[in-house]
């Protein structure tokens, strides 16, 4: 049986000093002798039958050590992890120590590990909570957008309302300038000032297709674009053509687009309540998880292991890159208009990075002490969503998921901790909470995709 001897370098890092016992090496040794054998020709011998002193006469020894020891050190190193209760996060640097006389041979392993963390109080947190009161206005408001989103445009020969939608062609100057994203041809517009800079929509009512004129308008002082920032700007602007919204009768049939073909306007609005409720509901949690989370790593210190951070890291670029080329622009020419390298945009996730390792890590120890895990009934049922929300069997998710089942595991095990710590916490109304409560119901209402915007920036 081997010994091993463990050094603690740093909270997250240590360094472990591991005998290999002689007989458990000598077996080794015997074993890939055994294994070498078969594989060589030796004459006057059948094949795997020639003595270890003729193998080693003809091959030499060097390559029974080497093949008995990749086989007995990863042993003895997995076995002293366990005995001392260690859980590595990557792989070991190995280091084989010189041989001393009469003492067995040692192998030093170094290695990251996951922290111990002293767990403080954390059920009973008091945390807020703000009531969402859905009204039937709310229910209404939701409603309208549905017909709204549904809507079509109709071309009308008269000037522009507000909430018309003319397309428009428009080219804007500063100082006899043009500057960028103030010219656009072709664009529908939907008319309403406060999608624009003052005056750009102001100026534009009234008109009637076919005419032209100019158009003053001013960026604010806080514009978000430091350099339009408090300036005045002339576009000449012409209706090409202006189009109505016109929305579909709020009636039975409008409801029966909602797949239900035995809809009615009262079980569409049934229907809508219950949406907004849980709409309210997830981001009510949302809001308790981040309050609890705040809680929680300021009540606990915690070492952050380096290579948990520096994987975080990366994965939080890897995000932010998918992000930027979904969107149509290559990362080189994005980290151009940044004006930044790869290595700075990674090392700004660092922060970012050690909040979610210390996250993860700290939720992990709570879900060890509360002994919570992912059934195989709570895996089953995270198949399934899975399963019905891409519209996909059961066997695909499967398949899916073989490569990255432990993800699944580990999202179910954080979910389950974060509901035992609300259920455990005191949850109150934040003071005042009650005038706020159908201002956040009206926030939480049903929101209908934007509109095509011009591509002056608003």
């Amino acid at each position: 049986m081997s010994v091993a001897t463990v050094k603690h370098l740093d909270p997250t890092q240590v360094e472990l000093e591991i005998e290999i016992a002689s007989d458990e090496l000598d077996k080794a040794r015997d074993r890939a002798f055994r294994e070498l054998v078969r594989n060589v020709r030796i004459p006057g011998f059948r094949p795997g039958k020639a003595p270890r002193k003729i193998f080693e006469a003809q091959y030499g020894s060097s390559q029974i050590e080497e093949r008995a020891l990749n086989a007995v050190v990863p042993q003895v190193y997995s076995r002293a992890i366990q005995e001392n209760d260690l859980d590595p996060l990557d792989q070991p640097q190995m280091e084989l120590l010189p041989e001393e006389e009469g003492q067995p041979l040692r192998v030093r392993a170094t290695v990251s590990v996951r922290p111990h963390i002293e767990l403080h109080d954390y059920t009973g947190l008091e945390l807020y909570a703000t009531p969402v009161a859905i009204s039937d206005a709310d229910v209404q408001r939701a409603i309208e957008d549905l017909r709204t989103n549904a809507a079509t445009l109709m071309p009308v020969d008269r000037p522009v309302q507000v909430g018309d939608v003319p397309t428009l062609d428009y080219a804007g100057t500063i100082d006899g300038e043009p500057f960028e994203g103030g010219s656009a041809e072709g664009q529908p517009t939907t008319i309403a000032e406060d999608r624009f800079i003052p005056g750009f929509a102001a100026g534009i009512i009234g008109m009637s297709p076919g005419e032209t004129k100019d158009v003053e308008a001013r960026f604010p002082d806080d514009y978000a674009n430091a350099t339009l920032a408090g300036r005045s700007a002339v576009f000449r602007v012409t209706v090409l053509e202006n189009k109505i919204v016109e929305r579909p009768e709020l009636d039975d049939e409008f409801a029966k687009r909602f797949g239900d073909p035995d809809a009615t306007v009262a079980s569409l609005r049934d229907l809508m309540r219950n949406q907004l409720e849980a709409r309210a509901r997830t981001r009510e949690r949302r809001e308790l998880v981040q309050q609890l989370l705040v809680r929680l790593l300021a009540d606990h210190e915690l070492a952050v292991p380096a290579v948990l951070v520096d994987r975080e890291s990366e994965s939080i670029r890897a995000e932010e890159r998918s992000y930027i080329e979904r969107a149509g622009l290559s990362w080189p020419d994005y980290l151009e208009r940044q004006g930044k390298s790869d290595d700075v945009i990674l090392a700004e996730a660092r922060e970012e990075a050690e909040r979610r390792v210390k996250t993860s890590l700290l939720l992990e120890a709570i879900a060890k002490a509360e002994n919570i895990t992912a059934t195989s009934a709570d895996i089953e049922a995270e198949v399934r969503q899975l399963s019905d929300r891409h519209h996909q069997p059961r066997e695909a998710i499967l398949e899916m998921l073989r490569s990255n089942f432990n993800a699944l595991v580990d999202g179910i095990v954080r979910t389950k901790t974060l509901d035992f710590l609300i259920e455990k916490a005191h949850v109150s109304p934040e003071p005042g909470a009650a005038d706020a409560a159908h201002g956040s119901a009206q926030a939480a209402e049903a929101a209908g995709p934007a509109e095509a915007t011009p591509t002056l920036p608003a």
